[in-house]
């Protein structure tokens, strides 16, 4: 009899931790769908019909004015239409930590899809309006969307998961957005929707993930941080717990919940600028804003930029390069699952370290085979392996870890605000690279990764000494670990004060 109750009940824990695992598969899937997936598939969608769209903008302006314009115009409006999405983002990183604050992790992300809406229906309908302008707007909108998913997103996910797949959990977002951009490459193509006749059904396809999530996450829960933390409702933490982990132990868990919530008694949520003015974070800070501008200064997107122009030189024929392409952004899918899988195991640290390690040494690579292609034969295809393994090495650490590390260095008062300069450095420092990249190739020529190279470098040096591994840690056992650093010249005057005083301090 004993036997059959052990029995019985190790189908049950079994079958519990499968709803579990379930669960938090689903409330991951939904939560990227809508979330950092239009980031990457909105990034990629813009590429293919370039020259119908600029076609469409002459025409409108001749048939509106009965002039032409010059070629030169209709490549800065070009450039608007694609740099607005930037702008969008900017505004969306701004925006996303009060409504993360306000609304909650879930409630935001599911109103955050009334811009891709918005957004959907001007593109939609911008040539059977005759209108470039609604392009633009709904670049603008769309690029909202993304900025609010990117940070809100990996917050709701960190706050969703357990202690020992959380960065797994958090890295996902990154997988999403290496998924978005394959599948943008994909349906570009001409022979689906990046055709002369179908752009604009293109560029309003992004509104089915949308729409796939609004139908999807309302019946996920919100992140039991939020609700214990922010909104003091335990019980409904309890229930958003059980959905998530099943109806075992909970207590460590939920200890660990209240003793952050303890913590932070009192206090309310905080401003970027409250941020800055903290010494308690201000190497939390420092990391962030480090690795964050790092993420587009690296020239990982840059790449693309020279694909078409190498993948020709390497023989590879015109009609086909559109394929090739495909193979870039499929590089940065598989290391973002890669490094999903790996990185409870190499931990934070590591990744970043080896991923701009080695992106710094594949920069003097390509410069060198850049200078020399037209010289020898061969080195076309080592300038093409050098791109592909530069995305790869992106991929591996920098582009998923990066969006981790604010959910687990950042107390739940610090978190939205921490996202909010995060996204912010991430879309301006967008925006400039993509205005000065044209000059740099032009001043520097085939050295044009040299900013790149020094970028990458000055990184790596940066996480080997300054960054604290958080891999399987808490958030006061890391608070501790940075405020070695954040009060280092207090430390002799720390050791006269009562243990409550130092309590207080460290928190």
């Amino acid at each position: 009899m004993e036997e059959e109750e052990e029995e019985e009940e190790g189908l049950n824990g079994g079958a519990q931790a499968q709803l579990q695992g379930k669960v938090l598969f689903l409330t991951i899937c939904a939560a990227g769908i809508g979330g950092t997936f239009q980031y990457g598939y909105n990034i990629s969608i813009i590429n293919a019909p370039t020259t119908y769209i600029q076609t469409f903008i002459n025409e409108t302006w001749l048939q509106r004015t009965g002039a032409s314009l010059e070629s030169g115009v209709i490549l800065l409006v070009w450039s608007f239409i694609v740099s607005v999405y930037s702008l969008g983002g900017l505004t969306g990183a701004l925006i996303a930590g009060p409504m993360a604050i306000k609304l909650g992790r879930k409630t935001s992300l599911l109103l955050n899809n009334v811009f891709v809406i918005i957004a959907a229906v001007l593109s939609g309908f911008s040539r059977m309006a005759k209108s470039f302008e609604m392009i633009m707007l709904g670049r603008f909108f769309i690029g909202i969307n993304a900025g609010v998913s990117m940070n809100i997103q990996p917050m709701y996910l960190g706050e969703s998961a357990p202690k020992k797949v959380r960065g797994a959990v958090t890295l996902t977002s990154a997988s999403f957005t290496a998924l978005g951009l394959v599948l943008g490459q994909v349906v570009g193509l001409r022979e689906l929707l990046g055709g002369e006749e179908s752009w604009p059904l293109l560029l309003a396809s992004n509104v089915v993930p949308g729409l796939i999530q609004l139908i999807t996450l309302p019946w996920l829960p919100e992140s039991p941080r939020y609700l214990l933390i922010d909104r003091g409702d335990k019980e409904s933490c309890i229930r958003a717990l059980q959905k998530l982990r099943g109806n075992g132990d909970l207590s460590s868990e939920l200890e660990e919940m209240l003793a952050e919530q303890a913590a932070i008694k009192g206090q309310r949520a905080k401003s970027p600028w409250e941020l800055f003015q903290n010494p308690a974070v201000r190497w939390q800070l420092i990391s962030i804003i480090v690795l964050s501008s790092a993420m587009q200064l690296c020239g990982n997107d840059s790449m693309y930029f020279y694909a078409s122009y190498v993948f020709q030189e390497a023989g590879i024929p015109y009609d086909t390069i559109q394929y090739v392409i495909i193979g870039t952004g499929c590089c940065e899918l598989i290391t973002a699952v890669t490094c999903n899988a790996i990185i409870e195991h190499a931990g934070r640290r590591l990744l970043i370290l080896g991923g701009y390690s080695l992106m710094a040494v594949w920069a003097i690579i390509f410069m060198v085979a850049l200078s020399q292609q037209s010289q020898i034969s061969w080195m076309p295809y080592l300038s093409m392996a050098c791109i592909f393994a530069y995305i790869l090495s992106f991929g591996i650490g920098p582009a998923g870890v990066t969006g981790v590390l604010p959910t687990e260095i950042f107390d739940q008062m610090s978190r939205p605000a921490a996202y909010m300069i995060c996204g912010s450095l991430i879309w301006s420092n967008l925006f400039t690279v993509g205005m000065a990249f044209p000059f740099i190739v032009e001043g520097l020529a085939h050295f044009c990764y040299l900013p790149f190279f020094t970028v990458c470098v000055c990184t790596a040096l940066y996480v080997g000494f300054f960054l604290p591994e958080t891999k399987g840690k808490t958030l006061l056992e890391i608070s501790n670990e940075f405020n070695k650093r954040n009060f280092k010249a207090q430390t002799c005057e720390r050791f006269w004060k009562g243990p409550e005083e130092i309590k207080s301090t460290m928190l």
